[in-house]
């Protein structure tokens, strides 16, 4: 049965579907954002520089397994290529994480919603900043989520 609309029943859709604005997180004023600005660069492209090595070592290990036989389970000299490719491979996941998180950072910083906690809203130290720029918590909360 279709659904009759009403004139009073048009007067209120507006009111049941208005959104409430959330307020954004701003960076704290004291924070030296030109500071902080730098640090995340200078991680980023470290983590860059560290992608680009990994990625170098997995093409050299790609390369090396076309010399070796089929069989390197067997091989008395140590590990295997496929277990040196996995580890290799593994890291460069990590380490792209880690990109992507510290660029995550950067956007916020420009955004100025760099430096809060986004669990409590409250600011996250310096200290804890210096250490991790990357970080979107503060310690009590990085703490809580980790006891989860």
């Amino acid at each position: 049965m279709p659904r009759k609309v009403t004139a009073a029943s048009r007067k209120l859709a507006p009111a049941v579907t208005a959104r409430v604005q959330e307020s954004k997180p701003q960076t704290p004023k004291d924070l030296d954002t030109a500071r902080f600005a730098a640090i995340l660069d200078e991680h980023i492209d470290s983590a860059r520089a560290k992608i680009d090595t990994v990625l170098a070592d997995i093409r050299e290990v790609t390369a090396a397994a076309k010399d070796t036989p089929a069989d390197d389970e067997h091989d008395p000299e140590g590990t295997t290529v496929t277990v040196e490719r996995a580890n290799e491979v593994s890291m460069l996941a990590a380490l792209e994480a880690s990109l992507v998180e510290l660029l995550d950072a950067r956007v916020r910083l420009d955004d100025g919603a760099y430096g809060v906690c986004e669990r409590c809203g409250e600011p996250i130290p310096e200290a804890r900043l210096e250490i991790r720029p990357e970080a979107r918590f503060c310690v009590a909360c990085a703490a809580a989520a980790r006891r989860r």
